[in-house]
């Protein structure tokens, strides 16, 4: 049974992913980048958000971040630390909690950015909110794919193994497949005797 919606959808509202930032050249690490048009769509709703964004990661072990969003002007401190293996890695300092976080959100509501653990239970993801049936037809899709490269996923119910998959990763594909196919055959078989009154 799903949760009850009492919470906010951390999806519904605005995301900061700072190594997606930088995969996109939004932010680049050792140098100073003025401001950039930033736009967050919603596979639902489109376009929900427009703002500028600039960011200085130049210096060593701190920088700082600026969204524009409206009303909003928030500056967020840039924290970089030693990797395992050589060079460094940036992070967002939340705001309040003053904790390390690669991902900020905005949830609808909130007046500022700031990291999951800050925002607690007043949030939760999307995934939460589903029930048995909606898991079972996400599990399916994500399995799809991962599999299904560039063939027609309606075509296939389980897309055959690609050629650089190994034999063990799609064997626990395909049993996590036949999984969410027994939900989803349950869950036809009891709306079925519900509709016919059984």
């Amino acid at each position: 049974m799903p949760r009850p919606r009492e919470r906010v959808c951390l999806q519904d509202g605005l995301k900061l992913d700072l190594n997606r930032l930088a995969r996109k050249g939004f932010v680049q690490h050792g140098a100073n980048i003025g401001g950039r048009g930033i736009t967050w769509t919603h596979s639902y709703w489109g376009e929900i958000a427009t703002g500028m964004i600039s960011a200085d990661m130049s210096g060593n072990n701190e920088g700082w971040f600026r969204i524009q969003l409206g009303s909003l002007d928030q500056w967020i401190t840039l924290v970089s630390r030693p990797r395992h293996f050589g060079g460094r890695q940036w992070y967002f300092l939340c705001p309040i909690k003053s904790r390390l976080a690669s991902v900020l959100w905005k949830p609808n509501g909130a007046s500022r950015f700031c990291s999951r653990q800050t925002l607690g239970r007043q949030v939760a993801y999307q995934s939460q909110f589903n029930d048995a049936t909606n898991r079972a037809h996400g599990g399916i899709a994500r399995i799809k794919s991962r599999l299904i490269g560039n063939l027609d996923p309606d075509e296939w119910d389980l897309p055959p193994k690609p050629k650089w998959m190994r034999w063990a990763t799609y064997n626990r594909y395909s049993e996590q497949y036949d999984r969410h196919e027994d939900v989803l055959d349950r869950g036809c078989i009891t709306l079925a005797a519900k509709f016919l009154g059984k």
